[in-house]
């Protein structure tokens, strides 16, 4: 009886975890024959380094050419997270300068556009969000935080200033939902315009205050042999 019963027993070798989505097409396998023909299969499995089974139960090789990249990969990708290898980041020097620079620049249009907006329409001019230290205090927190965002894009992108840009756009966009809703309460359309385009001199100061003072260097990205290739 034992003689006439035949299995497949099929090993797979479990990649580093992290490296891409489980599939088992693209996993390497060894196949060893029990006895003769027919019978069921034989489905062993063990815990560590190797596991046996017909179904995915592994994530797939990385160094695999033909292998289809993970929707993770191809997320970051998208967004150009590419971790490089060479980090260049931006001086302390400069970065402290561009901090400097942006905090000024950003308080600065900010008056300015206040003091533009009051003049052109007079019944804004006692707006309570037109007061000092009523915006002053969040450009100051605005600004700090996107300085420290600044060192941690270059870090995670190979064209960081690629994916700054974006993310400029994204804050200065979630920014103006307050003001839009200000709008829905029944503020005065003038004074919430002025505040929206308040948000968006931030921006612009803060950006290029960051890219041009404290730029980065070239990163040699691992990108270049892994995920843009195979996205």
């Amino acid at each position: 009886m034992i003689s006439q019963v035949s299995s497949w027993l099929v090993v797979r070798r479990v990649p580093p975890l992290g490296s891409a989505l489980w599939t088992p097409a693209n996993l390497p396998t060894r196949r060893t024959t029990f006895g003769g023909v027919g019978g069921p299969r034989i489905i062993l499995s063990a815990i560590g380094g190797w596991r046996a089974g017909p179904y995915p139960c592994c994530v797939s090789d990385p160094t695999r050419p033909d292998r289809q990249p993970a929707a993770i990969e191809r997320l970051l990708a998208r967004f150009k997270v590419d971790f490089p290898r060479k980090r260049r980041q931006p001086s302390t020097v400069r970065l402290g300068l561009a901090t400097v620079v942006s905090l000024a620049g950003s308080l600065a249009a900010d008056a300015l556009l206040v003091a533009i907006g009051t003049a052109i329409f007079t019944s804004t001019k006692h707006y309570v969000h037109f007061r000092p230290s009523d915006y002053g205090k969040l450009t100051i927190i605005g600004v700090i935080i996107a300085c420290g965002a600044w060192p941690i894009v270059t870090w995670i992108s190979s064209v960081p200033r690629w994916l700054f840009f974006r993310l400029a756009i994204l804050v200065t966009l979630f920014l103006w939902v307050p003001d839009l809703y200000l709008l829905y309460r029944g503020q005065r359309a003038d004074a919430v315009a002025i505040l929206m385009c308040m948000h968006l001199a931030i921006a612009l100061v803060t950006y290029n205050a960051l890219v041009h003072i404290a730029p980065s260097g070239r990163h040699e990205s691992w990108s270049k042999s892994r995920t843009m290739k195979a996205w």
